[in-house]
């Protein structure tokens, strides 16, 4: 993993938790340390222990060393080096070479018996996971999600399908993509995140009842240009001045400071609540007090943009009507018009019209939230992914061990 344990990557925490709960045993090693506060519940069920890589090499030269002159005695450290070297050739940046220096420390920290090296993300930690794996002489498997797929070079993510035993990714219109891009469309497979919904319960005991007062907006996720937080404070500016409401948000981010600065120039500021990084607990509590839940990603001027966020998942199996963007592949999710409302990216008179709208109609909101509870329900289960995944890796029963 490029960083663990995550508050923002919950779809992490719910894949390993699973995988472990399907006799899968792992050892999990991160390239970064945690930096947030708080943890999910999750994380202090998972039982694998956690490694940490060297962020930078310069800052663990002796143990860097050490893993270098070990990994040379590796049957497989030529041809890892082989393929560093050939991917240097197209990427002269300190951060490739990083991941060499990264991952002769994982090839020489894994367990004896790992049989594959598994890594979550297409970029940095699928470049170790596959240099580490090759000089052990393992298979190794990527899981691909959003940022990762978009701004990788297209040689690199064509390299990297055609090393590993196979990837996976969370939606549809990723899987398109990656397929396109591969000898072999067959390796690369199509499994949603999906929710544990055991830690859902119906949402007739978890909505807050109506109560007197302003109309409560709700957003959760990092404010972070792909996640189109300016084009929400635009909009929510232009609701009409006779409609009462507040706007709540959990995540942090490096927009922080920016998008609260936009908040007091449009004069919203009042009515805003930004609460920063929070559990799981948290965002759940958010989202049952909610009226309704918006998120207007975006596609950044890098090309980062969501895959299918979680939190539109989470939102409607807590029973509350959505209102996002048609980016990616939200659509797989939210059906315009029959379980929530899309809209355009970058549009704040449209997102203000379908929030203003949904607003006023207390049993169009009522029908999104029913049909949005349902069809994830319906279709996004994590069990049926994670079952395949679990397989892949070794099988439900297996005494093998895993590197994620």
């Amino acid at each position: 993993m490029k960083g663990y344990p995550r508050l923002s990557e919950t779809f992490v925490a719910q894949e390993l938790h699973g995988l472990e709960a399907r006799g899968l045993h792992l050892d999990i090693h991160s390239l970064r340390r945690p930096y947030d506060p708080d943890t999910h519940p999750i994380h202090g069920e998972i039982r694998a222990p956690v490694n940490y890589l060297p962020e930078y090499l310069w800052r663990a030269p002796l143990r860097v060393f050490a893993a270098w002159r070990r990994a040379r005695t590796l049957p497989g450290y030529a041809a890892a080096r082989a393929k560093f070297r050939a991917d240097y050739a197209r990427d002269r940046t300190p951060n490739r070479a990083r991941r060499f220096g990264q991952a002769c420390v994982l090839a020489c920290d894994m367990a004896a018996d790992t049989t594959m090296v598994y890594a979550h993300f297409l970029h940095t930690p699928a470049s170790v996971a596959r240099y580490a794996a090759t000089m052990r002489a393992l298979p190794f498997a990527v899981s691909a999600h959003a940022k990762d797929i978009w701004t990788t070079p297209d040689w690199e993510k064509r390299e990297k399908i055609a090393d590993a035993r196979w990837v996976t990714t969370c939606t549809a219109h990723g899987a398109e993509h990656l397929r396109g891009l591969a000898a072999d469309a067959s390796r690369v497979h199509l499994h949603y995140h999906g929710l544990d919904f055991e830690r859902f319960v119906d949402p007739g005991l978890t909505r807050a009842a109506a109560v007197p007062g302003p109309f409560r907006i709700a957003s959760v996720g990092r404010l972070v240009a792909k996640k189109g937080y300016a084009t929400l404070l635009d909009a929510l500016a232009r609701l009409p001045a006779d409609l009462d409401w507040t706007f709540e948000h959990i995540g942090g981010g490096e927009l922080r400071k920016t998008l609260a600065a936009q908040a007091e120039r449009l004069g919203i500021a009042d009515r805003i609540v930004w609460h920063g990084r929070k559990p799981q607990a948290d965002v759940k509590a958010l989202l049952a007090r909610a009226d309704l839940f918006v998120l207007a990603s975006t596609i950044a001027g890098d090309g980062d943009r969501d895959g299918l966020p979680n939190v539109l998942m989470e939102a409607q199996a807590t029973g509350v009507a959505c209102v996002s963007t048609a980016v990616s592949a939200i659509p797989e999710l939210i059906r315009d018009g029959e379980t929530g409302r899309l809209v355009p990216p970058d549009d704040p008179a449209a997102l203000a019209t379908a929030i203003a709208d949904l607003a006023r109609d207390d049993a169009l909101r009522e029908r999104f939230g029913e049909a949005g509870f349902r069809r994830v329900r319906e279709s996004f289960d994590l069990a049926g992914g994670l079952d395949s995944i679990a397989a892949a890796l070794g099988g439900p029963h297996a005494r093998d061990r895993a590197a994620a």
